[in-house]
């Protein structure tokens, strides 16, 4: 159900490295999260070259049903954001691990980004 390629964090949230030489990470919500909150009809995003803290609220989703912050997984840099969610915020809901990605950071310390859930571990913590 969720792809083992990611890793997760306890507020519904992935990370998955673009590429194997990218410093950056993509970040988004899970399935789980996009189906909880229902339909997405407006995303807030951070700045582009903003510094984030770890765990701190750095953007929103709204959706039909309510209003959830979006936080940062790890510490670092935003280096870009998906700016197609401005005129189709709904591709959150319909392709939350691919066109749905909400932004890219380069992590203060990489070794942060290996310390998040596994699939499984996440998944486990959802069934408990």
């Amino acid at each position: 159900m969720f792809p083992d390629d990611l890793k997760y964090t306890a507020e519904h949230e992935w990370l998955r490295r673009p590429g194997a030489a990218e410093s950056s990470v993509r970040v988004g919500i899970t399935d789980y999260a996009q189906e909880a909150l229902g339909d997405i009809v407006y995303v807030s995003l951070p700045e582009v070259g903003a510094e984030l803290e770890s765990g701190t609220a750095v953007g929103e989703l709204e959706s039909t049903k309510s209003v959830s912050d979006v936080y940062a997984p790890v510490a670092g840099t935003v280096a870009a954001v998906n700016e197609a969610l401005e005129g189709t915020p709904e591709l959150v809901n319909s392709d939350p691990y691919g066109e749905g990605w909400l932004f890219e950071l380069v992590p203060s310390d990489p070794a942060t980004v290996e310390a998040l859930m596994d699939a499984a571990t996440y998944q486990a913590g959802l069934e408990s």
